[in-house]
């Protein structure tokens, strides 16, 4: 997530937690993938929601973010994970800010005006988790595209019970705690609270003889191979979402997404700018002086770019079509390259005396930087006259 949280929620950075909960109510409600059955961007929208929700909603995560950013919940700072960082589910905090059960969008029949919603069998399947990975590549693999093989480490369906939880397969009775309604209500003075069972964890169900291998759960935790494609162009910040690959579902549910953040490694000789590549190249003085070719080192090999004679260090040089191909258009940027004069650091005694006879051959008319610095001086120091 790139986007400002505050911005994203529509809510000033000293808003109070009362009118924070209000606005992701509305932007919730406004995004719920139930709501939005045709709408495949709705579903990223509402995690996304959550997301912001759960940080500015805890006190110290807020503090966290105020202070740093996004780069405070880069490494962890977001929950469960595989690679670093992670994501609630958004289900869970929705369930939480509407006091409903089950994590699900029915059971809130308020919102849609008495019972337009559908409710969710709390025993019924359940989505799993979504997944964070964060993935460092080359700048070459970013210009030229290159699949990777990820080791995630994630919830997998249980082969022994085939995801059930149960060593029958079907040793599930009603939970005697919430009678199967998944939640439990506690009347606090004029206040009614509803939470998920402790007993089921709002499932409505337990299970009677519980799997060996994932102790009821259905998922046991492993690591998978995950092979991504990684399109060229890509840049730092991007995140790619690999459908599927997050936690299994419960109950046969289907499974989260794997979010992949990409950052790029820092070149020994190229810096990147948008799809412009730069980089500082040495220029023997001989060469300054009198013109002639230099070797330029790019991302597809050797080049060579003229250099008229009298050029002076800090130079630029653009080399078309030497740069990144952008994602969308798939033109490429250029190679912009700045000479710096490399000036001798040990010259022997017949060196130095050819190099100063060569200066005292020289006059100011091949000397004009120096010229007009020191008219400009003359002119400071003496007021004009």
């Amino acid at each position: 997530m790139s986007q400002d949280l505050y911005e994203l929620l529509g809510v000033a950075r000293d808003v109070s937690p009362a009118e924070l909960k209000k606005a992701y109510r509305k932007l919730a409600v406004k995004y719920h993938p139930d709501k939005n059955p045709d709408d495949p961007e709705a579903e990223d929208k509402f995690k996304e929601l959550g997301n912001a929700y759960e940080i500015l909603s805890n006190e110290d995560k807020r503090a966290a973010y105020d202070r740093y950013g996004h780069a405070a919940f880069e490494n962890g700072g977001g929950g469960r994970s595989s690679g670093g960082g992670g994501f609630h589910d958004p289900m869970d905090i929705f369930s939480q800010v509407f006091g409903g059960g089950g994590g699900g969008f029915g059971g809130f029949e308020d919102i849609f005006g008495g019972g337009g919603g559908r409710r969710r069998d709390p025993s019924g399947k359940q989505r799993g988790s979504d997944l964070r990975y964060d993935l460092e590549i080359s700048l070459e693999e970013a210009a030229t595209g290159v699949q990777k093989e990820l080791e995630i480490e994630k919830l997998m369906s249980c082969d022994t019970c085939s995801g059930s939880g149960s060593k029958s397969g079907s040793g599930r009775k009603s939970c005697s705690t919430c009678g199967g309604r998944g939640a439990v209500t506690r009347q606090a003075g004029i206040f009614v609270q509803q939470t998920a069972c402790p007993e089921c964890q709002g499932a409505g169900q337990i299970i009677s003889d519980p799997c060996g291998d994932c102790r009821g759960e259905g998922r046991i935790e492993n690591e998978e191979r995950v092979k991504l494609q990684i399109p060229a162009g890509i840049d730092s910040g991007t995140r790619l979402r690999s459908t599927g690959n997050g936690d299994a579902g419960l109950r046969g549910g289907p499974a989260g997404d794997l979010y992949v953040f990409l950052n790029l490694k820092r070149h020994p000789i190229f810096e990147r700018e948008d799809n412009n590549l730069y980089c500082e190249l040495p220029m023997p003085f001989s060469t300054a002086a009198l013109g002639g070719e230099l070797d330029v080192p790019t991302l597809e090999g050797k080049t060579s770019i003229k250099v008229p004679a009298g050029t002076q260090g800090g130079t630029v040089f653009r080399v078309r079509d030497r740069g990144i191909k952008d994602l969308s258009s798939g033109r490429k940027g250029d190679l912009h390259v700045e000479v710096r004069v490399e000036v001798p650091t040990k010259l022997n005694g017949g060196q130095k005396e050819k190099l100063q006879e060569f200066a005292n051959s020289i006059g100011q008319e091949n000397s004009p930087m120096q010229k007009s610095f020191f008219d400009r001086a003359k002119e400071f120091f003496t007021g004009g006259d």
